[in-house]
């Protein structure tokens, strides 16, 4: 899935390097939580600015249902939405293996039961996610990107939403289109595609399939 040159290290499966774990204190659905994160992974410092605004922005999730996070690294996005809806189902894909390990080390740690972390290949085809939140691998490349979007966007079910963060000055404003015109093809009359807010730097977009 993944084919890039760099930073390949955390869009990888295997980074390549000897694990060294650390552990941080991060803030995640409103409490503080201490959490394990290692080189050669996505964000080993704490949360992003792109998720940060992401979650600063995202409605509340519902208390059920199934949920999707999609790329998620060490699970600021996934953890988050387990334990604000401790009923949901939460699924968080990754290619990075040292990213699951500390997701899922992660959610024991946090009294995240309700989440679990899979490489995307683990997922059932057929899988359908009432929300998806996701802070994307921009840097992955275009053609690796849309590949990503077209796989887990169509899999919104009926009457669901999907909220994504995009760095402006990293395409956000033609990936917009972009979206919209693919599940257009796939599905037309089916989904919309706004901007939902400009936050520092980054657009978030939501996309919602008809009930």
């Amino acid at each position: 899935m993944v084919r890039v040159s760099q930073p390949a290290h955390y869009f990888s499966p295997d980074p390549g390097t000897p694990e060294r774990r650390r552990r941080i204190e991060v803030e995640l659905a409103g409490r503080t939580v201490a959490v394990q994160t290692a080189n050669g992974i996505f964000s080993p410092d704490g949360i992003d600015k792109g998720t940060a605004a992401l979650l600063s922005v995202v409605p509340v999730p519902p208390s059920h249902g199934a949920f999707l996070d999609v790329g998620a690294g060490w699970g600021p996005l996934a953890l988050t939405l387990a334990l604000r809806s401790p009923e949901a189902h939460v699924t968080g894909v990754e290619v990075n293996e040292r990213s699951i390990g500390l997701a899922r080390d992660n959610a024991a740690a946090v009294g995240a039961e309700n989440a679990v972390f899979l490489r995307p290949e683990d997922v059932p085809a057929d899988a359908g996610f009432d929300l998806i939140w996701s802070n994307p691998p921009i840097r992955v490349g275009k053609e690796v990107l849309h590949e990503l979007l077209e796989r887990w966007l169509p899999a919104l079910n009926p009457g669901g939403e999907a909220w994504l963060v995009v760095q402006k000055n990293l395409g956000a404003d033609s990936l917009q289109p972009w979206i919209a015109g693919m599940l257009e093809d796939r599905t037309p009359g089916a989904f919309t595609v706004r901007r939902a807010a400009t936050v520092k730097g980054f657009r978030i977009l939501t996309v919602t399939r008809q009930a």
